[in-house]
């Protein structure tokens, strides 16, 4: 069997590979989404004054979400949350294992991951803000809410975009990880392939090309995304 019938044939393996692609998109963005939630409501608790408990719990959060292996925030979400389920389903009288399921656990691991990584570009783009304009804003007579959303909001995302630009790239490489709780993504996918046909350098090689495609894709959207936002602010 040539690559052409192996990938695109009509009993090919294009399609799972497709499919995986899809939902590789899917796993990554909607953790980033997850992850923006969370990132933002931390750095408002490190940017906190007042909120000493808030701080100290974002502080330690991003510190130990940074320093553990993302596999491991999967496996524990994944058996954690199966236990928990299963327990539930005791209390019921149903005797079974129930598993997380593998989408909703993948987005919760990435999201979780990636808040910590997403709370340290905001914090630092909020401290990329000139002190002069938020000055400039309250003299002016701006509410606190106000000046918050238009003056600090507009600013925090373009210093944040090339920051999250990077961590997107990273969301996508780590859904790969995905693939140990069972979710047939890009990963997945190739793996299928690669041990039905005992043909694994041309899946992985497609798997790589897939990846690369995705991220250089992104990458440009991102980059056209700070161009976008920087139009305002350029210098005759």
């Amino acid at each position: 069997m040539d690559l052409y019938d192996l990938f695109l044939g009509s009993g090919g393996w294009g399609k799972l590979l497709a499919s995986g692609a899809l939902l590789t998109l899917a796993v990554a963005f909607v953790g980033l989404l997850i992850g923006a939630v969370l990132g933002i409501a931390l750095a408002f608790a490190r940017l906190s004054v007042s909120g000493g408990l808030l701080r100290l719990f974002a502080d330690v959060y991003t510190t130990v979400m940074r320093g553990v292996p993302d596999l491991l925030v999967i496996y524990l979400l994944y058996f954690g949350g199966s236990s928990v389920l299963s327990s539930i389903g005791n209390t019921f009288g149903y005797t079974g294992f129930i598993g997380m399921p593998s989408f909703a656990t993948g987005v919760l691991a990435l999201g979780a991951v990636s808040a910590a990584y997403q709370a340290e570009v905001y914090r630092g783009a909020f401290y990329s803000i000139s002190r002069g304009e938020l000055e400039a804003a309250r003299a002016a007579g701006m509410r606190p809410m106000l000046v918050f959303r238009r003056v600090i909001v507009p600013q925090v995302l373009r210093y944040a975009l090339p920051g999250l630009g990077n961590v997107w790239q990273l969301v996508v490489k780590e859904s790969a990880l995905i693939s140990v709780i069972g979710l047939v993504e890009l990963m997945r996918a190739s793996q299928l392939g690669a041990g039905s046909t005992r043909l694994p350098f041309a899946f992985y090689g497609v798997a790589l090309l897939l990846y690369l495609l995705i991220t250089s894709a992104s990458g440009y959207l991102f980059v056209r995304a700070e161009a976008f936002t920087q139009k305002p602010y350029r210098r005759a």
